[in-house]
């Protein structure tokens, strides 16, 4: 059997998902032994046990001067924050993009516009934004917009224009105006897709958040990974990031179910 036609079966699928993980903790862990035996006060690459005392630190004990849960009140403030953000972005995106897919007059003026917006950096704009909304909370969120709603915009909109023309020549035969076309025939098509560009655009949010509560915030997951970086705390940052990884994924597979159980006829053609 050619093996491009042997595919996995569900136990063999998850043994070898597990195995670059597990690879990837066992080469960490026998180069932590290494360096800790050679010195005891090495942080670059702290064990298991240095960790896990700077998780209960930081998740489980109070702060000696604020009082407060160090890694919940980073987590609190980061995903609201994310939140806020991408819920923004995600509204943006299903409506300038179903108007952009939907009309063709609409398309004609603001398409430029998004393209054009969509091939900007948005780090490279991230002073403008501290200078513009200040150092507060909406520059962060600002950013966050910026950065993920045009490319969910554009592809909203490419969903719309990927339609069947004949169910809106139905439609319109059935003596539908342009408000209902869009109500009740691209809307319900165009939620699900909107989901998956979510979902797609976690990564880049993520990013976008993290560069901004390095350079100016008080609180927030990247905001602690960049404080303690000066202390060469490597003890804090990987359980840190492992944890950034776990809400990256929990938040995704939660999108991933809503989807399903939201839209099974959209899942049924193999989709994300």
């Amino acid at each position: 059997m050619r093996l491009i036609n042997r595919h996995p079966g569900r136990v063999s699928a998850t043994l070898l998902g597990l195995l670059p993980f597990l690879l990837i903790m066992l080469i960490y862990s026998l180069a932590s032994q290494e360096r800790l035996a050679e010195n005891p006060n090495d942080k670059l690459l702290p064990g298991l046990e240095q960790m896990t005392a700077a998780v209960d630190r930081m998740a489980f004990q109070e702060d000696r001067r604020s009082g407060d849960y160090l890694m919940w009140k980073d987590t609190i403030a980061s995903l609201e924050r994310l939140g806020i953000g991408v819920g923004i972005a995600a509204l943006l995106g299903l409506v300038v993009g179903i108007l952009n897919g939907a009309l063709p007059l609409i398309r004609a003026n603001l398409a430029p516009l998004v393209s054009a917006l969509s091939m900007v950096p948005p780090l490279a704009i991230l002073p403008i934004l501290f200078i513009v909304f200040g150092l507060g909370e909406l520059s962060k969120v600002m950013l966050i917009v910026i950065g993920t709603a045009p490319i969910m915009m554009r592809d909203v909109a490419q969903r719309v224009r990927e339609l069947p023309g004949e169910q809106l020549i139905k439609i319109q035969t059935l003596g539908a105006n342009s408000w209902q076309v869009i109500t009740r025939m691209v809307l319900p098509q165009v939620l699900p897709r909107l989901i998956d560009a979510v979902r797609l655009s976690l990564g880049p949010a993520w990013l976008f958040l993290i560069a901004s509560e390095a350079i100016a915030s008080t609180e927030g997951l990247g905001y602690r990974i960049f404080l303690v970086r000066r202390y060469l705390a490597m003890d804090v940052i990987l359980p840190y990031v492992i944890w950034i990884t776990i809400l990256a994924i929990v938040i995704d597979q939660c999108l991933r179910l809503a989807n399903r159980r939201l839209f099974p006829w959209y899942n049924a053609g193999g989709h994300l």
